[in-house]
């Protein structure tokens, strides 16, 4: 390095290469080859010797960040999957000749999208829009549920499935009271 350039207050050099302590746990190199425009940034963890170049680390922070995106959406749908309204309503599809005769067998029970609006749920309502398909047709599960306080039982509403050209099938609609309650969750 040319000793008529500015050096940075608190930075040590060593040959080529000036490290100047930034805030945090990291500290930034200034690796200067040949000319100004030539000036490499990379930064380095306290107590390690190899560098790792931005590139690199935005990239695997970008990978950590979209795996750990899916694994949070995938939970989520399993977490929706294994409530008591949206295993009732399934059965409820399962037994209704009807709905297996117009969707056709077997069925597929799709993940949720969880970006839909008609998909709500909370401590005493829960709406839910399930896709469903089969040989014949496809279409949507809909399911209307709720419960007098949290941690009682759910109580289903209204189960109906819609078909892609627009036939609406009802599986489920409550006839008396108590007369459809589930397990606690």
């Amino acid at each position: 390095m040319d000793p008529a350039a500015p050096r940075h207050v608190g930075s040590s050099q060593t040959g080529a290469q000036t490290r100047v302590p930034c805030i945090g746990r990291w500290t930034l190199n200034l690796h200067q080859q040949g000319s100004p425009e030539d000036l490499l940034l990379t930064f380095l963890s306290l107590g390690s010797r190899m560098s790792v170049p931005l590139g690199k680390q935005v990239f695997f922070t970008g990978m950590a960040a979209s795996g750990g995106c899916a694994l949070l959406y995938y939970l989520i749908q399993k977490t929706f999957s294994r409530a008591s309204y949206y295993q009732l309503a399934l059965e409820h599809l399962h037994s209704h000749p009807e709905a297996l005769e117009a969707l056709g067998t077997p069925l597929n029970v799709h993940y949720l999208r969880l970006t839909d609006k008609y998909n709500f749920v909370d401590i005493a309502d829960a709406k839910l829009k399930i896709p469903v398909s089969g040989p014949k047709s496809e279409g949507y599960l809909y399911v209307t549920s709720s419960r007098d306080a949290p941690f009682k039982r759910w109580n289903l509403q209204e189960v109906f499935l819609e078909l892609k050209d627009g036939q609406q099938i009802p599986l489920f609609k409550p006839s008396g009271e108590n007369s459809n309650e589930l397990k606690k969750e």
